[in-house]
């Protein structure tokens, strides 16, 4: 589906828009995801869907990261294919952007540990969105999966939902050092990832700040730590690798990845060989060398 320029300037045009094609190897893939190391893609065909007619945006409050799990299987109940975001933030998070980025505010008159951003999308404008949201979020509180929540009454209200969880990096920086993490494991054990890895920093540092959001529903975890109150910045990244490599080895425990969205790049290259089996390394090894003998392309990334 992509034509791409390989590094003897042979160009493969495979610019199919086809559902299913059974007929060898599926080198597109073979590309996607190789951040320019295999070749340089130069087009893509694209799948359109058509825009939601409605869409149904509510802020719930929560106690613990668990009932964000339990609140997902009911969400995916109720709404099925409706179900469009689930982003799920702790309560420093909601803190940072608050104190940092301008005209925001919490929409709750009670602070909440955890969050959830949640949203369903309709084919029809007939109010059939709102009124699963309706449904499910009485469930919810029935339940006690949830403390509180809040539906947005006007377009203007669901951006400014949005915008407490899309700030959440912009208003991570006047709090000094980050040390990110892009992570993902299986969606059941996201809340014992989190309480693990929570432990685990303030054994690594103590006082850093777990400043965890993300992709819910793909197993998707954003797991960033902020720096102790009063601890220099430099101080606090030269705990970098040692972090890195605690949190990591809690991901790997669970059968996750360490890059979940961002790549490996240069930063996580080392990491790269002791997160793959050897055969995976050689296998990526042989496939470069074949595709790019000179390594020109993009160099120094990943391998």
């Amino acid at each position: 589906m992509l034509p791409r320029m390989l590094a003897d300037g042979r160009i493969w045009d495979g610019m199919r828009a086809l559902m299913k094609d059974n007929t060898g190897y599926d080198l597109k893939d073979l590309f996607i995801g190789s951040e320019g190391t295999l070749g340089i893609i130069t087009g893509a065909v694209l799948r359109l869907f058509p825009q939601p007619a409605e869409q149904a945006t509510a802020l719930v409050g929560l106690d613990n990261v668990d009932q964000a799990l339990e609140l997902l299987n009911l969400a995916k109940s109720h709404a099925a294919g409706q179900l469009t975001g689930f982003e799920v933030m702790a309560r420093i998070c909601v803190d940072f952007v608050t104190r940092h980025v301008p005209d925001t505010r919490d929409p709750f008159g009670t602070r909440y540990p955890w969050y959830v951003l949640l949203e369903l999308s309709g084919t029809q404008a007939d109010g059939g969105a709102a009124a699963t949201m309706e449904q499910l979020l009485t469930d919810a509180l029935e339940r006690d999966l949830a403390r509180d929540a809040t539906i947005a009454a006007s377009l203007a209200q669901s951006q400014d939902f949005w915008r407490l969880r899309d700030s959440v990096s912009e208003a991570q920086k006047p709090e000094g050092g980050t040390i990110k993490h892009d992570i993902s494991v299986p969606i059941s054990k996201i809340p014992e990832f989190i309480r693990r890895a929570d432990l685990c920093v303030e054994r690594v540092c103590p006082g850093a700040r777990p400043v965890a959001l993300g992709h819910f529903g793909d197993g998707n975890i954003h797991y960033n730590v902020a720096q102790p109150p009063g601890m220099g910045k430099q101080a606090f990244l030269d705990f970098w690798h040692d972090m890195a490599d605690a949190v990591h080895a809690i991901v790997m425990e669970y059968g996750g990845s360490i890059s979940a969205e961002h790549g490996i790049g240069r930063l996580k290259r080392e990491e790269l060989a002791a997160v793959k089996q050897p055969v995976e390394m050689d296998l990526m090894r042989g496939l470069k060398h074949l595709l790019d003998p000179n390594s020109i392309l993009n160099p120094g990334k990943i391998l």
